[in-house]
């Protein structure tokens, strides 16, 4: 039974690269890589030890078979992942710039990625501790949205944990009720898990210290995990401050994905009782190793790695 458990967004990265081509010039594309910001995670918290399950789809195509098999490598239950005769695997085409943004192109409509039920009874999910929730996984549709929130609302009446990364992508948000979604997730989620910039959009405050101050006035959040690139991280609790933890320097490859990889091992150290300073060591330096390698859960991540970067330090 999954200790840890997500529903969201499977799909194939098709990627540039080097930086700068932009996605309409005629030039060289690498992949298919397995991907997708909630596939990333399930598969971090997998490679990590723990006993996990993802709800989702792919389709009855290569690509399908392309992230079915990854994913099974890793350890993941992946039995709730449903394979119809109609619709393709999502995909998503991504190319990166030397100041560091990105642009996506992605191809999800009519993919089962985003047209999976929630689970109708808790069995099953009888021993699950935490569930993840990506922002990007809510703004893809907003039907699935809404099974989202529904498994969501079933399994913190169980007494489940529910952490939310608004991981936002305004290139996938078709539906401004979706925004109403965001924040349902957000007033029912233990811990946050922001970027700076998004955390500011989310609260709709500019000041940091105010859009921190903010969210707390959730009665629900017990921990928010601020998250600043290479500027590593900081985790705040209602006492405040808590942890200032730098990032793990390695030689970037691509930084696709390290953000959810972070997720998931901070996720795993709480559930290994682990204290905050641990678990911040944990997502840093998950984050360090999926940065590391090109493709978006390519990363050498594993209990051995994770330990061997934090006595490196």
């Amino acid at each position: 039974m999954p200790e840890i458990v997500i529903m969201g967004e499977l799909l194939v990265e098709i990627m540039r690269p080097k930086e700068d081509v932009p996605l309409y010039a005629s030039d060289y594309f690498r992949g298919p890589f397995p991907s997708g910001a909630p596939g990333i995670f399930i598969s971090t918290a997998a490679r990590l030890g723990h006993s996990t399950a993802i709800i989702s789809g792919v389709g009855n195509d290569d690509f399908g078979e392309n992230i079915m098999r990854r994913l099974k490598h890793d350890g993941v239950d992946v039995s709730r992942v449903i394979i119809p005769e109609d619709g393709h695997t999502g995909i998503a085409f991504v190319t990166y710039f030397a100041d560091g943004e990105r642009k996506f192109l992605f191809y999800m409509d009519n993919s089962p990625c985003i047209k999976a039920k929630a689970p109708e009874s808790m069995e099953g999910f009888e021993d699950t501790k935490y569930m993840h929730i990506m922002g990007c996984s809510l703004m893809a549709d907003v039907n699935f949205a809404k099974e989202i929130i529904k498994f969501m609302t079933m399994l913190k009446s169980h007494g489940v944990k529910i952490s939310f990364d608004p991981n936002v992508r305004l290139e996938m948000l078709k539906d401004k009720a979706v925004l109403d979604m965001l924040q349902k997730v957000f007033k029912n989620s233990s811990i946050l898990m922001p970027g700076v910039s998004e955390l500011k959009m989310f609260t709709g405050k500019d000041d940091i210290n105010m859009a921190i101050k903010s969210v707390f006035e959730n009665p629900s959040l017990e921990i928010l995990v601020l998250k600043n690139g290479s500027k590593g991280s900081k985790i705040y609790t209602r006492k405040g401050l808590e942890v200032e933890q730098p990032i793990y320097k390695v030689i970037q490859e691509d930084a696709t994905g390290a953000g959810d990889s972070y997720d998931a091992a901070f996720i795993c150290g709480l559930a290994e009782g682990k204290s905050l300073a641990e678990a911040a060591k944990m997502g840093a330096a998950a984050g360090a190793l999926n940065a590391a390698a090109f493709g978006p859960m390519e990363g050498k991540i594993s209990p051995e790695s994770i330990n061997e970067i934090i006595k490196r330090g």
